[in-house]
């Protein structure tokens, strides 16, 4: 599903010039579950920003369903992106002044093929998926931590993506909520849906089937879950 051949990624100023990604060699096939982790400053935002299609490599290849998109304009990719990928943030990004129903109808919203009934039905189903649907009418503010997550995959996945790309997606809650919402994107997956999950959780990682990890904005290890 994506493939990544040589990328690299470098930031220029007048002054400075630094290179975020290196000779970035990578595939993932439809269906995968993989973690990328990393310490700080080691590449894992851009790497995500750039399977994401929210910004683009400076050189190599990017392969997306067997289309190689590096060359992509800024409308093509916000085109390919909308209709196949779901996002999750580690802050949840929910809209304050909208309930919880309408925090997920956004997201079809520019799906112009989408009509306000569907998007109302698709969105009810998705918050049941993810059982959550009791707080349609509430607010974010109104909800904890764990159960805005839930709201923000049930974002993610309204629109029926191929590919979830996951950044943090634990990182504000405790242990007991962050195991629900890796036992949802688990769940998600099982069911077909594609996961890049960037983490800084070794027992979350283990929930993929292969662990990337990143340092100095090159890949150094990978390692493949062992299925008892």
């Amino acid at each position: 599903m994506i493939s990544f051949k040589h990328l690299a990624k470098v930031y220029r100023t007048e002054e400075v010039e630094t290179t975020a990604l290196r000779d970035i060699n990578l595939e993932v096939a439809a269906g995968e579950f993989v973690a990328v982790m990393g310490p700080s400053g080691c590449g894992k935002s851009t790497f995500l920003n750039i399977v994401g299609m929210l910004d683009s490599p400076s050189a190599g290849e990017y392969w997306f369903g067997g289309t190689n998109i590096a060359g992509y304009s800024e409308a093509r990719l916000s085109e390919l992106r909308k209709s196949a990928i779901g996002f999750v943030f580690q802050s949840f990004n929910l809209i304050d002044e909208l309930n919880v129903q309408e925090n997920v109808e956004l997201a079809l919203l520019y799906h112009g093929d989408v009509s306000s009934g569907e998007r109302k039905k698709r969105a009810a189903a998705a918050l049941e998926r993810m059982k959550i649907g009791h707080r349609a009418r509430h607010m974010p503010s109104q909800l904890s931590g764990g159960q805005q997550q839930r709201v923000a995959v049930a974002r993610a996945v309204v629109a029926r993506p191929k590919l979830i790309l996951a950044d943090e997606p634990t990182g504000n809650l405790d242990t007991a909520n962050g195991e629900e919402v890796m036992q949802l994107l688990t769940q998600l997956n099982d069911e077909g849906t594609t996961i890049v999950m960037v983490t800084h959780s070794h027992s979350h990682a283990e929930y993929a089937h292969r662990i990337v990890n990143l340092l100095d904005g090159a890949i150094v290890t990978e390692s493949i879950r062992q299925v008892l």
